[in-house]
């Protein structure tokens, strides 16, 4: 198993997280740039889902989906919308539930700031 670094706690929003520098499956994690996203696990009960009464999922995708997370862990995080502390979630709909469906406390999240304008 390899051995994972957390040298790096930031607060964002309020919300305390480690920014690791590689994930669990040995992929790294990016660096920031100045203005640029972040790349977080967060808790999935911080991250509303503002398009979830207007989508719904297909069943088999979240299996594979729950599959290979379990095999090799997520690939691709989800796109994270901060604005004012709260964490909106727009894309990565099937990856969210099969982590929901796996039990899974958090997901790994790209993280842009935004403003309330942004959400309209």
């Amino acid at each position: 198993m390899a051995n994972l670094r957390f040298n790096l706690t930031q607060t964002l929003g309020g919300l305390s997280s480690h920014i690791a520098r590689a994930s669990s499956n040995g992929v790294p994690f990016s660096n920031p740039k100045s203005g640029g996203p972040m790349i977080l696990d967060l808790p999935l009960e911080k991250i509303r889902r503002p398009l979830m009464r207007t989508r719904a999922n297909d069943p088999g995708k979240v299996k594979e989906l729950m599959e290979s997370i379990q095999q090799i862990g997520l690939q691709e995080p989800i796109d994270v919308l901060e604005v004012e502390g709260i964490y909106y979630g727009f894309s990565g709909c099937h990856r969210f539930e099969a982590h929901q469906r796996l039990g899974l406390s958090t997901i790994r999240c790209k993280i842009r700031r935004g403003t309330k304008e942004t959400l309209r």
